[in-house]
């Protein structure tokens, strides 16, 4: 995990509800998540191993200024429609291949980080996702080395602005409002959960109410499916990021409407990954 001390980022790890400083464990291991990531599975084993022998201060994680947990992606990659229940919900056709659209680090915020609400628009809705993080330079992927390109996982509130997403068939504008998707808490990496993260209840609350409950093996592509036709494409970098689609149960096809207001809480869980929260304030 990212968080802030001293005007500065810092890298932590969760420890029995704790976070333990990085830098506590040996001033020469990576000093933020991408140079972790770059730095492969030999330095998490260092970290590893030197956790289970640390017996220094801890911070306390509720009272944690949480930074996103990687401040400067190179890209963020997002899946539309990659559940078969929410495009059927939004009466849209189940895709033939995926539908990819990219949103901007300053369209985030970070876990417990509010959201903020548009002055111009107040159709503002929730959509629950899992987090895919590369973990290595990735081009022409294969069915059978995608997962060794995967680093982890995390979670993703992929608000979105619905006026503005449909002002034309590109979504960019309603994807990127300022400080309006939920990123965090953490990362876990990938061998903590089952190959692709599948099988993984996922969940979205609002205000406590469950708004969207499915799970990752819903999805119409799979992890390793978006591996193989994004690297067809384009290059992935350590540290790039790939949002893998929300489920049904979003706020603007409910009768009536379901959006977030000023006020809100909205919660992101995905099971054995953890819960991102986020409060709803207006922008000023």
């Amino acid at each position: 995990m990212q968080y802030k001390q001293g005007g500065a980022i810092k890298l932590g790890v969760e420890r029995d509800g704790h976070v333990v400083p990085v830098a506590a464990l040996d001033t020469n291991l990576p000093g933020d998540m991408k140079a972790l990531i770059s730095a492969g599975t030999e330095t998490l084993a260092k970290i590893a191993a030197a956790l289970g022998n640390y017996q220094g201060a801890v911070l306390d994680m509720d009272a944690l200024d949480w930074a996103l947990p990687i401040a400067d992606p190179d890209k963020i990659l997002c899946l539309g429609l990659n559940y078969v229940d929410h495009a059927k919900e939004g009466n849209n056709v189940i895709p033939d291949h995926p539908t990819i659209f990219m949103r901007t680090v300053q369209s985030l915020a970070a876990h417990r980080q509010p959201l903020l609400l548009p002055r111009v628009n107040k159709k503002f809705d929730y959509e629950g996702e899992l987090m895919l993080i590369v973990g290595k330079q990735a081009k022409y992927l294969t069915r059978d080395n995608a997962l060794d390109h995967v680093w982890g996982y995390s979670l993703f509130n992929d608000g979105s602005m619905r006026t503005y997403q449909r002002w034309s068939s590109q979504w960019t504008l309603g994807k990127n409002f300022d400080q309006t998707g939920g990123f965090g808490p953490w990362i876990v990496t990938a061998d903590e959960l089952p190959p692709g993260a599948q099988g993984l209840k996922i969940q979205t609350r609002l205000n406590g109410r469950v708004m969207q409950d499915a799970n990752t093996r819903d999805m119409v592509f799979d992890v390793v499916t978006t591996l193989v036709e994004i690297t067809e494409c384009m290059t992935l970098q350590p540290g790039d990021c790939i949002a893998m689609g929300t489920p049904a149960g979003v706020g603007y096809p409910r009768k009536p409407p379901v959006f977030m207001q000023a006020g809100d809480v909205a919660e992101v869980e995905v099971e054995n990954v953890g819960v991102l929260s986020n409060s709803v304030i207006a922008e000023e």
